[in-house]
């Protein structure tokens, strides 16, 4: 087992003393960001960031502490068994429905207390794009549809299909490739405190222990990686970057009606573009395949680098920084491989 981690105080004070230090150069030197807005772009956006890693990271501590995990992985548990992936990763599968954070942190603890191996880290990682497909689904599809209709439905049964693909994948890969001796440390017979012999108090004071040197640990990270990338997209570095691939990607792959569509879809604002699609597919100028072509191809586009500029603080803050951002490469990576995949079957099938 590890020892009890402790505040990293001054690993703390230098992260933000840096992070203060480039936001103030930025403001006089790159003039990238203003003092009026400094508040408002970054400063409350970066406390909100840090409080959804605090319920995150609570959420998964009072799933530990209250012996709620035999429970949870019996949800998934025929899955990840045939995967040979384990309880304890079937565990964080399913409370990535409720908290990414929380799902990540719980695979990081295993990882760390020898529960479970790199691999299983990994694996588990990418399984849980599925459950993250359907954290963001009530918040577009019933913006998407209304606006782009039959085509709009496509999409998403489209990028459920590469969800569902990518999910298969990796328990085929799990099962063929994982030794079934993975499982011997994390098999079902291995004692679980039960909910009743914990009271509230003892799962209190072992919050409480635990929680502030994990989200000290993370802040240490996640403020100045946030305020970096912060920077970046004030800077337009994102945004030239997408126009860039933009450009490339539609005159080569999709008919150039469609540019505008894409770039307005996924260079823009998400719900702009859809209305660009409904508008171009009422006059006449697109059918519905190339608008569901283009709209998967402005996923490829613009989500990999979107999910680098919200995600990667936090995975760096979750994980050390080099596993952080090869978990997010790697999902990226395999995400953008099964869309297209799926979108060249829908191409060549309908």
């Amino acid at each position: 087992m590890r020892k009890a981690r402790r505040i990293p105080y001054t690993s703390l004070a230098v992260s933000l003393l840096f992070s203060v230090t480039l936001v103030v150069f930025s403001i006089h030197s790159l003039n990238a960001i203003s003092r009026a807005h400094t508040f408002s772009r970054l400063v409350w956006p970066l406390v909100r960031l840090m409080l959804a890693i605090s319920v995150g990271l609570v959420v998964g501590e009072l799933i530990e502490a209250t012996g709620w995990t035999r429970r949870l992985a019996v949800i998934a548990g025929p899955l990840f068994r045939f995967g040979r992936l384990g309880n304890r990763c079937s565990v964080a599968f399913t409370t990535a429905f409720i908290s990414g954070v929380a799902s990540n942190a719980m695979l990081q603890d295993y990882y760390k207390d020898e529960k479970i191996t790199r691999k299983q880290l990994y694996l588990t990682n990418l399984a849980n794009q599925l459950p993250a497909f359907f954290a963001h689904l009530p918040t577009t599809f019933f913006m998407v549809v209304p606006i782009t209709r039959w085509a709009g439905t496509l999409y998403f049964i489209l990028t459920f299909i590469a969800a569902v693909l990518r999910m298969a994948c990796v328990l085929i890969y799990g099962h063929f490739r994982l030794p079934k001796e993975i499982m011997a440390p994390d098999d079902a017979s291995a004692p679980v405190v039960a909910p009743a012999s914990r009271n509230f108090r003892t799962i209190w004071q072992n919050l409480w222990k635990k929680f502030p040197p994990r989200l000290a640990n993370m802040a240490v990270y996640v403020i100045p990686i946030y305020v970096v990338v912060f920077i970046l997209n004030s800077m337009n570095v994102f945004d030239i970057t997408r126009d860039w691939l933009a450009r490339f990607i539609t005159t080569s792959f999709i008919p150039m009606e469609s540019l505008s569509l894409v770039v307005l879809s996924f260079t823009a604002e998400f719900a702009s573009g859809f209305a660009a699609a409904g508008a171009l597919m009422d006059a006449g100028v697109i059918t519905t395949q190339q608008t569901v072509l283009a709209l998967i191809i402005g996923n490829v586009i613009a989500a990999p680098i979107r999910t680098l500029r919200h995600q990667l603080p936090w995975y760096v803050g979750v994980f050390s920084p080099r596993m952080g951002l090869e978990l997010l490469l790697m999902g990226q990576g395999f995400r953008v491989v099964s869309l297209i995949l799926v979108g060249f079957l829908y191409y060549v099938l309908i």
